[in-house]
């Protein structure tokens, strides 16, 4: 292992890979890592140097504030080669300032920028021959950070870890997709943490999915706490609905998430001048518009999958089936998000970054 220090980074490369080892052909969700991680340490009041070193595991104390009050957040992203071997990121400053809202919310420390971005753009150039090309391709990145003090008061920790974390990919497809929407259980509330990317949104949704899952579907659309009138979520996914020609989705609030995937949907979609409604969307008018056959798609939307087609939903014990599309709204927009993302159409909003 050879140590040496890069723009304020600590960087321990390791002796071997085990990149030889792996399947790219074959590879589940986010359960094979790379070489390398990053993490960096807030003590003191201030964040110190970053390090890169081997990915391993983690040695912690079992009185960690992240075990006890789950003061944990993340982000989701990804870094896509193009055919010229040239790596690169989708709108990461996004990302960032997602990820200090977050932290803010838990009452954590913000990230600077230095870490952040510089930090993704050092581990991934060590890395980089992880990063496979061809459309569907890719490496996720998962930066995220914990409360490392130690004590089981109930209060905020004074120690921090930043760290990121990197997996190789292939195309995320679920095949038909089928959703229940909620009737009693609730994704968020307002003045909770629904508008963060905190780990306890994620684990509180794990009882219900399962539920729908014993009846047959594949993801829950979470409604609105106080009336569960407003579709605002699918599973862990932005959520879109195409009434004829226009495509609806609801407002981000302190119970949705600001997807980057989301808002890059909606320009997108806005580019090729198809009509986009931003405004709370009920349930009562999506059975509607599935009864007189205006429903034409629904399609949830986040980095993993980008876009996700959902061929029907349940209601009250009353299954809506989705008519197929000759021509899907969803696959032309994925088609052309992706390409962006790729290097295979121009980036004409500046979304893409190279490493």
């Amino acid at each position: 292992m050879s140590e040496n220090q890069t723009q304020s980074f600590i960087i321990n490369r390791a002796a071997t890979s085990k990149i030889e080892n792996i399947d790219f052909e074959n590879l589940p969700f986010g359960s094979v890592f790379t070489d390398h991680m990053l993490y960096c340490d807030y003590k003191s009041g201030e964040w110190g140097t970053p390090v890169i070193k081997p990915y391993e595991p983690l040695t912690m104390d079992p009185s960690s504030r992240v075990f006890h009050y789950g003061q944990a957040i993340f982000e989701g992203m990804k870094a896509y080669k193009d055919e010229n071997d040239d790596v690169w990121l989708f709108r990461p400053d996004q990302n960032l300032t997602r990820f200090n809202k977050s932290a803010v919310r838990l009452a954590m420390p913000e990230i600077p920028e230095e870490v952040f971005i510089e930090g993704l753009k050092q581990l991934i150039n060590i890395d980089k021959a992880w990063v496979k090309k061809g459309k569907g391709n890719s490496l996720y990145l998962r930066p995220f950070m914990i409360a490392t003090g130690h004590g089981v008061i109930a209060a905020p920790s004074g120690q921090y870890r930043f760290m990121i974390i990197l997996s190789p990919s292939k195309a995320y497809y679920q095949g038909d997709v089928k959703v229940l929407i909620a009737e009693h259980y609730s994704r968020a509330a307002n003045g909770g943490i629904g508008a963060a990317k905190a780990a306890a949104n994620y684990s509180a949704q794990f009882y219900p999915t399962l539920l729908a899952n014993k009846q047959g579907y594949q993801q829950v659309i979470w409604t609105d706490d106080a009336t569960h009138t407003k579709l605002e979520e699918a599973g862990t996914m932005n959520i879109f609905f195409r009434i004829n020609d226009t495509l609806y989705t609801a407002p981000t609030s302190e119970r949705i998430l600001d997807g980057v995937t989301r808002k890059s949907i909606i320009d997108l979609a806005k580019r090729e001048n198809i009509t986009v409604e931003v405004r709370p969307v009920l349930v009562d008018e999506i059975i509607e518009a599935s009864k007189n056959g205006s429903l034409k798609e629904i399609f949830g939307a986040g980095t993993a999958a980008v876009i996700n087609p959902i061929t029907g939903f349940s209601y009250q014990d009353t299954y809506y089936e989705l008519p197929r599309q000759d021509n899907p709204m969803a696959l032309d927009l994925k088609n052309k998000l992706t390409d962006i993302q790729y290097k295979l159409a121009e980036d004409t909003f500046g979304w893409t970054i190279k490493i």
